[in-house]
């Protein structure tokens, strides 16, 4: 998980990133992550196109990802295995 890459998405407004909040919480949620650029623009365009452009695809080295949560306080990762249906691995931080 360190040595790859991930693809986030990330407001062009505010800077926050795209969450997940499977039990409908309004807490810090799980970080959307994606394995190819392409995948998150998918999952961009099914979803929010008319909400697009408002948003930018960000790249991150797995050895950065765990100050990012920690920094944003978020309960784990969300990996979208599948842009369009969606279909989302979630993994809690122990």
């Amino acid at each position: 998980m360190f040595s790859e890459v991930y693809y986030l998405v990330r407001s062009k407004i505010d800077g926050s990133y795209l969450v997940a909040h499977p039990k409908a919480n309004n807490g810090p949620g799980y970080l959307l992550m994606f394995r190819e650029y392409f995948d998150a623009l998918s999952y961009l365009k099914a979803h929010a196109a008319d909400l697009a452009d408002k948003f930018g695809v960000e790249s991150l080295p797995g050895s950065q990802l765990k100050g990012l949560l920690n920094r944003w306080g978020f309960v784990g990762v969300g990996m979208v295995q599948d842009p369009l249906l969606p279909r989302i691995e979630f993994l809690s931080l122990q």
